[in-house]
């Protein structure tokens, strides 16, 4: 059917709904869809089978890429974080830079290949080695002063402190690291 015969139809009908008349038309495979049927992108509204036929080519990974994303993010947001520690309060500053760093690490270990799962998977792996810092540095330290007898509000506060500058550094690495991973671009 050529463009001149689409101008003089009268009545196009959804091929989804028989019973509802429509104008469009995937931009795609040219077939009538209604309003209920057409998904909006970014170039014309397209049919949900075309939608998800262009979905399923986006996700290339492969099984073994979620352990990976998971092991290289763990081990890089843990060395991250204690090398920032080392910067203090301007630490905060480089964080973000850090985390566009390992997200390209992490993208380069899985080979480039996308999925949707695997931002959460390297973030999930990522908080895994913010914990274990955590938990190597900052725990003994707290125990110390909970378990001393009287600590005094000195002490607390410097427990409280100790684990407030890991945590925003491990925020805003992991962050930084999700919208990279997911393709979002600022």
């Amino acid at each position: 059917m050529g463009r001149r015969d689409r101008l003089t139809e009268t009545t196009l009908f959804c091929s989804n709904h028989p019973n509802r008349e429509t104008t469009l038309r995937c931009n795609r495979c040219e077939k009538p869809i209604c309003v209920h049927c057409a998904v909006q992108t970014p170039i014309g509204y397209r049919c949900r089978e075309c939608v998800s036929g262009q979905q399923k080519v986006f996700d290339g990974s492969i099984p073994i890429d979620f352990p990976i994303a998971a092991i290289v993010s763990m081990i890089g947001v843990g060395a991250a974080t204690a090398v920032l520690a080392f910067l203090g309060f301007w630490g905060l500053f480089v964080a973000p830079v850090v985390g566009g760093g390992l997200a390209e690490i992490v993208r380069w270990a899985v080979r480039r290949r996308r999925s949707r799962r695997l931002p959460l998977i390297a973030i999930l792996g990522g908080t895994a080695g913010v914990i274990l810092y955590l938990m190597i540095t900052v725990l003994p330290y707290a125990l110390y002063f909970f378990f001393s007898g009287n600590p005094g509000v000195i002490g607390l506060g410097s427990v409280l402190l100790k684990f407030a500058w890991p945590l925003g550094y491990g925020a805003l690495i992991l962050s930084t690291m999700y919208y990279r991973l997911k393709g979002l671009r600022f």
